[in-house]
């Protein structure tokens, strides 16, 4: 599951949650990216970011968090993560990527979109104000490959489409960004392990 996590929030983290439970996932790793693609540069630094996220996880069995893109020099980019992740577990293992119905409407601007279930499994979460919706490239791309039963993605190791409806919980890390440009609380929308860190470090003042 991948993302900025700036900060990361309790929707990031009930989201990892109810896709483990519904899916049987051994795990479900938190993957922060380096410099994102379709989103601006992160207001906190990579190791504010991976602290954040180990704080937030911390004694939650089945969640880890794995900091290749940050060790990977360039763009973060969602195929060669799976393409890395593939060559270190071997042919036979399912995983998948977990993404946000938002993220997955614009699919087809991904770099080497086409390959991502060469790789994996895609996850695809409703979330609220976002249909799953898409441009008829990716909805002829993906017509066979949707799926209706978490099941379906332990048949084989990639290749398929699962969506799942999860706790609607429209939280943002830009919500969260903004209230702290306005010296406004963000308890109850991140962890308190995650809110000591943002003040720690005196995080999302200066910027959104």
């Amino acid at each position: 599951m991948g993302g900025t996590f700036d900060p990361v929030h309790v929707g990031h983290l009930r989201t990892a949650l109810e896709v483990r439970d519904a899916v049987g996932a051994d795990e479900i790793a938190l993957i922060p990216c380096a410099t994102p693609v379709h989103r601006a540069i992160p207001g906190a630094s990579e190791a504010q970011r991976l602290d954040m996220l180990a704080a937030a996880i911390e004694g939650e069995p089945g969640l880890a968090v794995d900091n290749r893109e940050l060790e990977r020099s360039g763009r973060s980019y969602t195929v060669d993560t799976l393409a890395q992740i593939r060559a270190e577990l071997g042919a036979v293992p399912a995983i998948a990527f977990v993404m946000g119905a938002d993220a997955f409407s614009k699919l087809d601007s991904w770099h080497e979109w086409q390959e991502l279930c060469r790789y994996g499994h895609l996850i695809v979460i409703e979330r609220p104000g976002w249909p799953v919706k898409c441009s008829e490239t990716v909805t002829s791309y993906c017509a066979a490959r949707w799926v209706n039963k978490p099941e379906a993605l332990r048949i084989q190791p990639a290749g398929v489409i699962l969506r799942l409806s999860l706790t609607p919980l429209a939280i943002s890390s830009t919500q969260i960004r903004h209230l702290r440009q306005q010296n406004r609380s963000v308890r109850y929308l991140v962890p308190d392990s995650v809110n000591h860190k943002i003040i720690q470090y005196n995080l999302y003042r200066d910027s959104a």
